[in-house]
């Protein structure tokens, strides 16, 4: 395995348990009209769980375009 891959890998499974870690609070009654649309503001733990998702995102696809080339 190269270095990338094994970096890839890392980031994947973080990418994963990241978007695990999000929490949804209006569910499946909202796709159905039985709760109101609000919004949440993010703070704290979700606010960073939330640009950590954004940021590893773009690491796996820009990692994914440099294997691609390599």
């Amino acid at each position: 395995m190269t270095l990338i891959t094994t970096i890839q890998i890392i980031v994947s499974i973080l990418l994963v348990l990241s978007i695990l870690l999000q929490h949804r609070a209006s569910g499946l009654t909202a796709t159905f009209g039985g709760a109101g649309a609000t919004f949440v503001q993010r703070r704290g733990a979700e606010k960073f769980v939330f640009r950590a998702t954004i940021v590893l995102s773009g690491v796996f696809f820009a990692l994914s375009v440099i294997q691609w080339y390599l």
